[in-house]
């Protein structure tokens, strides 16, 4: 039936596929479909069949605040990254669902456009960056989005401005229903100079390099910072600064990174994330966040 559909609609699709390269823990779970729409009406279309017959689906970025924590996804995974138009408009900048945060970072700034230039070093998309309200140097996406083309769970598109969107630390009305998914993002910027901004990414590239392990496959910060406090901190001060279950590891570099040291799983991760939850709330009594989302 599934598969009668994409050859009806003429969407391409891998069958049987890992999903190793599609997310930054490098986890090797393979799934049963995997579906790159080529444009929104693709997209919608194959959210209705999906809906209608209650198939078991979802919908990655560029898969670097996730954990796949299953051995098989037995379902149809969508990946937006076709939906990656950017269109500039003085200073406003919309940018599709798919396209790397990383990469529009740098081509606003290389325009003179500063306001995304804290986004330089963020390896996620810019629909799921925008529903995480990503962020890093005390500056998120709330500060730069305008508005929000946004597919809604009946599958209607609607645009939500910044008001709506309900941006708090690492959150958003979207994080908190993922029934709504992002289309593309408005960005409203202001002038800056192309080599000032060069100059502090650079700073902070480097800074990143020295203290974070961008040399391992991770997925970026694990827990939320608490209040008055730091998550890696509190983790390196109860002594797991290294410490592993199976591939998974507390970066010996900044502790409140994961890595996958070799041939992880999503659920030593998440046994992992567990550990370290359990320590910090002995040892401190913080109820650690996380910042990553599981999926089972």
């Amino acid at each position: 039936m599934i598969k009668s559909f994409f050859d009806k609609e003429k969407i391409a699709y891998n069958e049987e596929v890992s999903l190793k390269k599609y997310n930054t823990y490098r986890l090797d779970v393979k799934c049963k479909y995997l579906v790159f729409p080529k444009n929104t009406t693709e997209l919608v279309n194959l959210l209705k069949f999906i809906k209608e017959n209650n198939l078991k689906h979802i919908v990655l970025g560029n898969g670097s605040n996730i954990i796949l924590a299953m051995d098989y996804y037995d379902g149809i995974v969508i990946k937006l990254d076709k939906l990656c138009d950017v269109t500039y408009n003085d200073k406003l900048v919309t940018v599709g669902a798919g396209y790397s945060l990383i990469k529009i970072s740098l081509e606003t700034m290389k325009k003179g456009l500063a306001g995304l230039d804290f986004a330089f070093g963020i390896p996620g998309a810019v629909g799921a960056s925008t529903a995480m309200n990503a962020g890093a140097y005390n500056q998120d996406m709330a500060s730069v989005v305008k508005e929000v083309q946004v597919l809604t769970p009946e599958l209607d598109i609607i645009t939500m401005n910044n008001s709506e969107l309900e941006f708090a630390y690492r959150t958003s009305f979207l994080k908190k229903h993922p029934g709504y998914l992002v289309l593309s993002t408005t960005f409203e910027l202001t002038q800056g100079d192309p080599e000032e901004m060069e100059l502090h990414t650079k700073e902070r590239r480097e800074k990143r390099m020295s203290t974070q392990p961008l040399n391992m496959p991770s997925a970026g910060s694990v827990f939320r910072n608490p209040e008055g406090a730091y998550a890696g901190e509190l983790i390196e001060k109860s002594n797991l600064k290294g410490y592993k279950i199976g591939g998974a590891e507390v970066s010996t570099k900044h502790a409140n990174f994961i890595v996958n040291s070799g041939n992880a799983t999503g659920k030593e991760i998440v046994e992992l994330i567990s550990k370290i939850k359990k320590e910090v709330k002995r040892n401190y009594n913080v109820d650690l966040v996380l910042e990553q989302i599981i999926i089972e």
